[in-house]
């Protein structure tokens, strides 16, 4: 009589599913784990490794990040968490797979990642070329800290794509861009930036290439897959979308295969990984109901969005979904799912009337719902399951008005896009007609 099968022999592959349903199931067996016999992943608990002999001790540390091993086949040999560990190990496969890209790297925060996926690609000298409309913290990095290690950064409007081509000099190794931007909500023609890059690429040897890095934090790669449309690298902050409750913070940079190596040696160097504990929410919860909640979020998304622009308080409404979206076209062709279909996300950006001049319509707006709104939460952050509103221009991207009031060189056209009166607003999985309920409480006081 045959011997009855183990689940690893019995397991099946990920081949033919789809990637909504791997994001769920993920993996159990690879060449550096089995944990077939969990139906939920376990989570490794331990900031160190027992190693069986001094010898293994010095192999493990020769072998990490080293570049002649091949990480995909080769079962590492664990010593500390800084270096490497299993959960986290799960995380980044999945979080490769989620945006088609050959391998991820995560670190304690988004901007952990943000700053080592710029780090990894310049050097004293270089410069970097950004929209000149980003997240706050960014921007602060770029022009605090940047310049600090002797690296320039030069802002443009990268919609304009005929722009790119005179702005890129001989020691510009990074171009820099959010789409969706935060928090206006324009989207940048990937796909054209692309054109531009490999124009300037030509002739120049592979390290002083120009290496386009996105921020798809807003989309997710539930709505959007940039490496599909030209970048080189992507960066998302696990705070926001990916996690998706608000309980652990996170970052990730996924690219190609070659910056794995010294990723992971930037991060042990420098400390910003993200713990076991937090990759695990992620990994079992964040990531597994990814596509679910950013289909219903979206969802609601397009009703809000519909009744904020006809109402008649409100000035403007910038939502990738509207019919009346300036780059309709453009989304459709840039934000789609998994199975091709148009996937305009979860974020709203959009302005009221105000006759005074002053920003006391979005002020009375915005204190209204702080105080009387139950099913919106006055809050930073993004992605979360309930739903988030604030006030840019005074909050998240309020570097961008320290730069301008300390006069830093080049700051009035940097802020673009980013009016007093903004509001922008995160949607979460409440019933629409709550949401839209408070807010038309709060629009009648505005």
């Amino acid at each position: 009589m045959k011997s009855p099968k183990t689940p690893t022999e019995t397991h099946a592959t990920t081949s033919g599913y789809r990637v909504r349903t791997q994001l769920i199931h993920g993996k159990s067996k690879t060449p550096k784990w089995d944990y077939s016999h969990h139906v939920i992943p376990p989570i490794t608990s331990s900031a160190t490794f027992r190693l069986s002999s001094s010898q293994r001790g010095a192999k493990g540390f020769f072998e990490f990040a080293c570049d002649t091993m091949d990480t995909k086949r080769h079962v590492p040999i664990y010593i500390y968490d800084r270096l490497d560990e299993p959960t986290r190990g799960m995380l980044e496969e999945n979080l490769a797979l989620a945006e088609e890209g050959e391998m991820a790297v995560c670190f304690a925060t988004g901007m952990a990642a943000i700053t080592a996926a710029i780090c990894v690609l310049v050097r004293q000298g270089d410069e970097v070329l950004a929209h000149d409309t980003l997240y706050g913290c960014t921007y602060s990095f770029l022009t605090n800290w940047l310049p600090r290690q002797g690296v320039r950064t030069q802002f443009v409007n990268l919609r304009e794509t005929d722009k790119i081509a005179g702005a890129i000099t001989e020691r510009t190794r990074v171009l820099y861009l959010e789409s969706p931007v935060n928090p206006n909500l324009e989207l940048i023609d990937m796909a054209a930036v692309r054109v531009e890059v490999d124009r300037a690429n030509r002739g120049r040897r592979p390290e002083e290439r120009v290496r386009v890095v996105v921020d798809n934090t807003f989309a997710t790669p539930y709505c959007q897959r940039p490496l599909h449309l030209g970048a080189d690298v992507v960066v998302h902050s696990l705070t926001k979308g990916i996690g998706g409750f608000g309980t652990d913070m996170g970052g990730v940079v996924i690219g190609p295969r070659e910056l794995h190596n010294v990723l992971m040696l930037y991060r042990k160097d420098l400390g910003g990984v993200l713990s076991p504990k937090a990759a695990w929410n992620v990994l079992v919860y964040g990531l597994p109901s990814l596509a679910a909640r950013m289909a219903n979020m979206q969802r609601t998304a397009l009703h809000v969005a519909e009744f904020l622009a006809h109402h008649p308080k409100v000035a403007r409404v910038s939502y990738p979904g509207l019919a009346s979206f300036p780059q309709r076209a453009l989304a459709e062709k840039q934000m789609v799912d998994y199975r091709g279909k148009f996937a305009p996300g979860s974020m709203i950006y959009f302005t009221l009337k105000d006759k005074s001049g002053h920003n006391r319509a979005a002020e009375r707006f915005i204190d209204f719902v702080a105080d009387k709104a139950y099913c919106i939460t006055l809050a930073v952050s993004l992605g979360q399951i309930k739903t988030l509103i604030e006030n840019p221009y005074s909050m998240t991207h309020s570097a961008y008005q320290a730069a301008a009031g300390g006069k830093a060189p080049g700051h009035k056209n940097r802020a673009r896009g980013i009016e007093p009166g903004g509001v922008r607003l995160s949607i979460g999985l409440e019933d629409r007609h709550d949401i839209i309920a408070d807010l038309e409480r709060a629009l009648s006081v505005a």
